[in-house]
Formats: C-alpha cells, sequence, structure tokens
C-alpha cells in the first residue's frame, strides 16, 4: 500500500473504494458533477490542497476532463497534481453497460494500472526516495517539436496523444499539464522523434 501525502479526489464511490484498497490517504469524492454547485465541497476541497496539496484522479472520459479542468480553475495550481489513467476500452463489472465513450473508470482498471499513475503523478509517496527535481516541459518546447503551430501540429499531437496512451481529445494545454506530470523533456524528446507520421 502507498503512503502519500496528498489528498486525492475522485468522481465517485467506486473510485474510492477501489483507491482505500491501495493507497493510505485522505481521498473525496466530487459526487460526479455536483462539486460545480457544492461550495462547501470547493472549501474543503481548497482547504485541503492549501495544507497537504491534492491528487486529481478521475476517469479518462471527457466528463472526467471537465471535473479535473473545474478543480485546475479552482485550487491554487501549486498545490494540484494530476494523475492519468490510459483510455481502455471496456465496462466495469457491476455495470450493465459501459460507459458512453466506452472506455474504463479509475474502479475498473487493474491495481498495477493505478499504481504506476500514481508514481508518474509526481505524487509524494511517504517513505520512498523523494523525487528529483525535472526540468519542465514548457509551450516554446511544444513549438520546437513541431506539437504546436506548425502545419501538421495537430496530426503529430494525436500521434503523440495515441502513443502516450492518454486522451485523443486532449487540448494543447492539457496535453502539456499531463505530459509534466508523467515524463521529462528528454523523454519527451525521444518520443516525439520515434512517432511514425
Amino acid at each position: 500500500m502507498l503512503k502519500i501525502k496528498e489528498a486525492i479526489i475522485v468522481e465517485g464511490r467506486y473510485d474510492k473504494i477501489k483507491l482505500k484498497n491501495l493507497v493510505d490517504t485522505t481521498i473525496i469524492e466530487t459526487n460526479g458533477f455536483r462539486v460545480f454547485s457544492d461550495k462547501e465541497k470547493q472549501m474543503l476541497i481548497r482547504k485541503i490542497a492549501q495544507t497537504r496539496g491534492i491528487l486529481v484522479f478521475t476517469d479518462s472520459d471527457s466528463a472526467g476532463f471537465v471535473i479535473r479542468n473545474f478543480l485546475r480553475g479552482t485550487v491554487d495550481k501549486s498545490k494540484i497534481k494530476h494523475c492519468y489513467i490510459p483510455q481502455i476500452n471496456g465496462k466495469e463489472k457491476r455495470k450493465a453497460h459501459g460507459s458512453k465513450e466506452g472506455f474504463l473508470g479509475v474502479e475498473g482498471v487493474s491495481d498495477d494500472v493505478i499504481i504506476k499513475a500514481i508514481r508518474k503523478s509526481g505524487a509524494t509517496i511517504i517513505g520512498e526516495d523523494e523525487q528529483e527535481d525535472r526540468e519542465e516541459v514548457t509551450k516554446a518546447d511544444l513549438y520546437r517539436l513541431g506539437l504546436t503551430g506548425r502545419e501538421n501540429s495537430e496530426k503529430l499531437r494525436k500521434a503523440l496523444l495515441k502513443h502516450l496512451d492518454m486522451p485523443s481529445y486532449l487540448t494543447a494545454n492539457a496535453m502539456l499539464s499531463a505530459i509534466n506530470c508523467l515524463y521529462s523533456l528528454d523523454e519527451l524528446k525521444n518520443i516525439v522523434n520515434e512517432l511514425e507520421i
């Protein structure tokens, strides 16, 4: 079980149940879109973020990204980290039908996928060596790598997102945030250089 400094924000109770078996930290549910109108929940999340930081762990579907973006605008950006799971086709065992987009949510992916995502997110894992600081990828880096502002940028971005198992609809800014959670600039350069378009 991983002991994490940051509190984890999830969409619903089944996500919380899944993570309770894997991590030792506070886990808060947004109750889906209800967080948009729940001022008390927003205040609680901001307060926790100020004291220990938060790790946003929503599903990799459009609803999950709407919630993630809302929280990004609610909490001091220095106090928030993002954890991404890959888009994996399937449906949760408890559900009669899959999600609208056909991807597994946090509750449906394997424990290994969750642990790997948490480790890649930059979460502070208590009892393990502190993660070394790495140089952040900037918008200028994305431009230099041809991922923005060029003729084939959109095509290259989509190929990169597919290669990294990230949602295909990420904007350049959301992609930058996810990349900074997962990869160094050197790693990104190597990946982009290997892409075949």
